[in-house]
């Protein structure tokens, strides 16, 4: 099976389409079915006693990985950024998954955190990342780039721009590699993160593409109300569910520089939903604690 692409819309002479990556995967969806599927084919050629890896609170990868871990028979932990979430795990219902699909969270502060390649980082915590698979914050590694890359179909020269949110590159730069060179890949960054295009370039053989920054609505899980409230519009008219920290803020940025008259990267256009649907009951929950709008599903 391959992932349903739908048409959405015409805007001005653009021609959008969209591919659902959000409806695609074995257990595991989205962006992060192809992340994890070489990882995880690594993992057990390695015999390793399970997976390690990283994430916020609120983590569509460690949400992932657990599911993932559960599925191939794996022992799964999360370091988690944020040890105030130790006590809180019930508020933030990605953490309450990774428990339930049995993964086992250590909670570390963000400084501690920032030290997480190092080797005191590892000393301190006492894992064996020889026995432990270890998959970085995001997964986001050259197998996952591997995997990545099949995400572009064979028929896709058709488009003229290919569309896709950025956090932790791993899915743009499969994209860039697989992009025929005709083609303009769009990446539409999450967070704010100077480093990023470079951080791109160095997992694949560099190629020209594009990094919109114009569209983070603040930085990484920051949005603000006319987000919101563009996604529940496109949700009304397209039947389609958006999530406000990646695909939401993506498609918010295609159609108003298409209407602004910036778009620049051709008129056949092909997004890429990544998935991240699972973040937005946790989303709600903080919305409704500071009184503001949350994003209908």
């Amino acid at each position: 099976m391959k992932p349903v692409t739908e048409f959405i819309t015409k805007i001005e002479d653009c021609k959008l389409f969209i591919r659902r990556l959000d409806l695609f995967g074995e257990g595991v969806t989205g962006n992060k079915y192809y992340k994890l599927k070489y990882n995880i084919l690594k993992a057990k050629k390695n015999k390793s006693k399970g997976l390690i890896t990283f994430g916020g609170p609120f983590s569509n990868h460690l949400y992932a990985t657990a599911l993932a871990g559960k599925i191939n028979g794996f022992k799964t932990i999360g370091i988690v950024r944020g040890d105030e979430w130790s006590s809180k795990t019930n508020e933030s219902s990605t953490l309450s998954s990774c428990i339930k699909n049995g993964m086992k969270l250590f909670f570390i502060s963000r400084s501690l955190y920032k030290q997480k390649n190092s080797v005191y980082f590892w000393n301190l915590i006492n894992f064996s990342s020889n026995m432990y698979y270890v998959i970085p914050e995001g997964g986001t590694n050259k197998l996952a780039v591997k995997g990545t890359s099949e995400i572009i179909q064979k028929n896709d020269f058709v488009y003229d721009s290919l569309c896709c949110p950025v956090a932790t590159g791993g899915t743009i730069a499969g994209l860039i590699k697989s992009s025929n060179l005709n083609q303009n890949v769009v990446g539409f960054s999450s967070l704010n993160h100077k480093g990023l295009k470079n951080e791109v370039d160095n997992l694949i053989i560099p190629k020209k593409w594009n990094l919109i920054n114009n569209y983070t609505f603040g930085g990484y899980a920051k949005t603000k109300p006319e987000l919101i409230s563009f996604i529940n519009k496109f949700k009304q008219k397209h039947s389609i569910q958006l999530d406000p920290i990646y695909s939401g803020k993506m498609v918010f940025g295609i159609f108003d520089l298409i209407k602004t008259k910036k778009w620049f990267f051709g008129k056949n256009i092909l997004i890429f939903h990544t998935g991240g649907i699972q973040s937005i009951h946790g989303f709600n929950q903080r919305q409704k604690k500071k009184g503001l709008s949350c994003i209908l599903n």
